[in-house]
């Protein structure tokens, strides 16, 4: 594994992204939350997803420059992406969602006509920044079959949330419905690697550890039925309430046979904190629970109870400090796509074996 500063491999992204046809500005977004996935160690949601945007960016089966038309009404915002990618559609969604929420305190904003949108965290932080508090969910391609089937049909379907704290550290939750997200199973496939028990089925609807199996079946959901159930709530709010593609009918950018656009969906809920409490009550309030729920008593073998997002920012000093990690396969790939538009891929910082 080698080490590359998050700086470098951003400035690279962006000049990529830039040369596949994007905007700027629309490069710099991707490129931030490309590289905030690895900061934080979502790996597989990370600058390992270039490749392939650029491959569809290039084909042409993403928007490079897409018109999103943005449809305010009251309280609701409808969203159509014109098929760019979902990073690019659902930040300018949610700036103007930041807008509407201080008037009327609460926004819900329904998407289409997107893509995959990276790791639903970024756009929690995002909002987080602004003391407003974010519900996120997105549909994508079939990953999971429905309790009792062995058939994929829904996707891996994330919810994600995020509570300002008033300091640098909001509460951030971003799960899939998934028993882990299909992203993780694409990286063990990548690497060679197998996957633990309990993770997927095959297309027989056998428990599996080879990932290129897991990936022709199904990935299991969290929780058996109670993550199935989930899956649907989402499927309904990010496919059919939004007018966007849903189960079987969201296709796969990974599918080479593929012709249509994705159509994948998005949903959104932002909440004004401050139209419900003044953020002098609210965030001691907040934080009060967190330092309660942390006092807990701990089972043997944990030193310290966490609370959702501290583990995401402390990694994130981390590899600000130690650098970000690509595996060989994945850093031979990205030179491949530097030396197709002629850019210099950064230089590697420190070089650690994989060799324990």
């Amino acid at each position: 594994m080698y080490s590359y500063t998050a700086m470098d491999l951003k400035g690279f992204c962006e000049t990529v992204l830039v040369k596949s046809g994007m905007a700027k500005d629309d490069s710099k977004i991707v490129a931030a939350s490309l590289i905030q996935a690895n900061l934080e160690g979502i790996d597989s949601h990370g600058i390992s997803r270039l490749p392939i945007h650029v491959k569809r960016l290039l084909e042409g089966r993403i928007n490079a420059t897409p018109d999103i038309q943005l449809k305010a009404n009251n309280s609701v915002l409808v969203v159509d992406g014109h098929n760019g990618l979902g990073h690019v559609v659902s930040y300018h969604a949610l700036v103007k969602g930041m807008e509407m929420v201080k008037q009327s305190g609460i926004v819900a904003i329904a998407i289409k006509n997107s893509n995959h949108f990276g790791a639903a965290s970024y756009f929690c932080q995002l909002v987080c920044k602004r003391n407003i508090i974010c519900i996120g969910f997105t549909n994508s391609p079939s990953g999971i079959a429905p309790w009792g089937g062995k058939q994929a049909f829904f996707g891996t379907n994330p919810i994600a949330f995020g509570f300002p704290t008033g300091n640098d550290t909001p509460v951030i939750i971003d799960l899939s419905t998934s028993v882990v997200a299909r992203g993780k199973i694409m990286v063990a496939d990548q690497q060679g690697d197998s996957i633990p028990d309990g993770w997927a089925i095959d297309q027989k609807g056998e428990p599996t550890n080879n990932p290129k199996e897991a990936l022709k079946g199904s990935v299991l959901p969290m929780g058996g039925p109670k993550g199935s159930a989930l899956a649907l709530a989402v499927e309904l709010l990010a496919g059919v309430l939004s007018g966007a593609a849903f189960g079987p009918y969201v296709k796969n950018i990974y599918n080479e046979e593929e012709e249509d656009k994705a159509n994948v969906g998005h949903f959104f809920i932002l909440i004004d904190t401050e139209k419900f409490m003044d953020l002098e009550t609210f965030f001691p309030s907040i934080q009060n629970l967190l330092e309660e729920m942390k006092k807990v008593s701990k089972v043997p073998g944990i030193k310290e109870i966490r609370y959702p997002g501290e583990r995401r920012k402390r990694e994130e000093q981390k590899r600000k400090e130690t650098g970000i990690q690509l595996a060989a396969p994945l850093e031979k790939e990205l030179m491949e796509i530097g030396e197709q538009f002629n850019i210099k891929f950064p230089a590697r910082t420190v070089t650690q074996s994989m060799e324990t």
